[in-house]
């Protein structure tokens, strides 16, 4: 695949591993790709698009940059960046500005939803000591993380059960093989050995955690579905497990991100 005549130039800023391999990538694709180690105006004034880390903050006002030396701040690159540079971001919008936030293009988080779910799977299979097949497992949410990954531990030989809110979640569920609960219900169905949570709202009180007979809880969402200091006090160990992909599988999570930036530059400019 090459751009030719209408190659676009990306600037890549900020990151981890997994945007260095997207940054290869993309120079495969025949696009010029610029990763400055610090963007002066010359940098950002000079592209067609500006790719942003994942998450591209985590603070609101810094840049998600571990490997940089500097701080880099998301109000300086809105003024630097010219209207006309389209910025693809990753949960966060720069209001008046062409800017896409790609962390809800349906085709990535498809995608991405798989190196989650395996890197889910890993760490599980460090932290306990007992097998996942035969295990008692509660998936918390029917979404695209949720549904893999109940489809994975499925073909492992575990018991999964899956929680949803709507019908159409609930056939899903069980169409998979699965058990299905509502997700309103979830204190009735802890009764289990790891749980694994996917939705960004509490569903699980501080005081459900008294009656929890899971070794493991799992938070795989950005802002957390239970206390994990509930879940300790327990005896619970309660893991964090946010941004997988870039830690278990860089080169497949920086590979699916290079595609979906291409596919959107190539719908969008």
């Amino acid at each position: 695949f090459r751009q030719g005549k209408n190659m676009k130039k990306i600037t890549v800023l900020g990151g981890d591993s997994r945007l260095k391999i997207a940054a290869e990538q993309l120079r495969g694709y025949g696009y010029t790709v610029n990763t400055p180690d610090f963007p002066k105006a010359g940098d950002l004034s000079g592209c067609d698009v500006l790719l942003l880390p994942v998450p591209t903050t985590r603070d609101g006002e810094t840049l998600f940059a571990p490997e940089y030396r500097k701080e880099i701040y998301l109000s300086d690159i809105a003024r630097l960046v010219p209207d006309s540079t389209l910025i693809l971001s990753c949960g966060y919008m720069f209001e008046g500005k062409n800017c896409i936030d790609y962390g809800k293009n349906d085709a990535y988080c498809l995608l991405n939803a798989v190196p989650t779910a395996e890197g889910a799977i890993a760490l599980a299979i460090e932290k306990t000591p007992f097998t996942l097949w035969g295990s008692r497992v509660l998936v918390i949410g029917c979404g695209r993380v949720g549904r893999i990954l109940a489809g994975r531990l499925k073909s492992l030989g575990c018991r999964v059960t899956v929680s949803a809110r709507k019908a159409s979640d609930f056939a899903l569920i069980s169409a998979m093989g699965c058990y299905a609960a509502k997700t309103s219900e979830i204190k009735k169905h802890l009764n289990c050995d790891i749980i694994f949570n996917t939705v960004d709202v509490k569903v699980i009180e501080d005081g459900d955690f008294e009656d929890c007979t899971a070794e493991l809880i799992m938070d795989l969402s950005s802002r957390g579905g239970y206390d994990s200091a509930a879940a300790e006090a327990a005896g619970i160990t309660a893991l964090k497990a946010p941004g997988l992909p870039g830690k278990t599988a860089p080169q497949t999570a920086g590979e699916i991100l290079a595609r979906s930036v291409r596919e959107i530059i190539t719908t969008t400019i």
